[in-house]
């Protein structure tokens, strides 16, 4: 008899609790920078993560923006260029596919880059910002650009803004990671984790509360990470090539 593969597996797995649910079946997926990659958007780890010599680590934080801004801002208006000229990927397009059949409830996404909302995906939570929206760092006030800028960009109070995201070393909002928690323990059957690095907290324990709380996990990804040993199902692949199959797969 030919061994089941654990795509096979999962497909049966979230069927199988759909079929002994009373309501309608409920899916969260949980994003991270490798869904992004099909789409050609470094993932600034590794040799992806160089710029100018410059590592990511090294200028996605408060300190970095305090010494140079000027230099942080160059970075972000090179990263926000590159993200103009991509396009959402086919495992974008698979949930917003598997939302329209009232399958997914929320997409929780680590990533910046707004390829999800671009790609038409509601109840989007994105924990760690948006590198499209700023922020003043006197008064506050949020804005969306709409272009790199040329210049670090002013808020209309006269301070400088900053890029509306979360560095290293900042917390994330507390409100935020309120509704990542209610989300998980009220509104999940199933999570999907789909090329997350399983390395970034808070968000990295996750997999593992879902789990606490009888929630099926399926990871997807490239390589094996460190919350593979807690998911029930690891399938191996590019996000891009699988995930429009696996959706395909519990939807038909």
């Amino acid at each position: 008899m030919t061994e089941e593969t654990p795509f096979i597996a999962a497909i049966s797995a979230v069927k199988q609790i759909a079929n002994d649910k009373k309501e309608q079946l409920k899916i969260v997926a949980l994003t991270g920078s490798g869904i992004s990659k099909g789409s050609g958007i470094p993932t600034f780890r590794g040799k992806d993560g160089l710029w100018k010599n410059y590592n990511a680590m090294e200028l996605a934080t408060p300190q970095a923006f305090g010494r140079d801004p000027h230099l942080v801002w160059e970075w972000y208006a090179w990263r926000i260029g590159i993200i103009l000229t991509k396009d959402p990927n086919p495992a974008h397009d698979a949930l917003v596919k598997l939302q329209e059949k009232g399958l997914l409830e929320w997409v929780i996404t680590q990533n910046v880059d707004s390829l999800h909302y671009r790609a038409g995906s509601k109840n989007l939570l994105e924990v760690h910002g948006n590198i499209f929206r700023t922020k003043c760092m006197s008064c506050g006030k949020k804005t969306m650009l709409t272009e790199a800028p040329t210049e670090p960009p002013n808020c209309e109070c006269g301070e400088m803004l900053r890029p509306d995201v979360v560095w290293f070393g900042e917390s994330l909002d507390r409100n935020v990671l309120m509704k990542v928690d209610e989300i998980i323990r009220n509104e999940c059957d199933v999570l999907l984790v789909i090329g997350t690095s399983g390395v970034v907290y808070p968000i990295a324990s996750l997999p593992d509360l879902a789990k606490k709380n009888d929630i099926l996990v399926i990871e997807f990804n490239v390589d094996e990470t460190p919350i593979s040993q807690v998911v029930d199902f690891v399938i191996l692949g590019k996000s891009e090539e699988i995930l429009p199959k696996f959706v395909d797969g519990i939807t038909h």
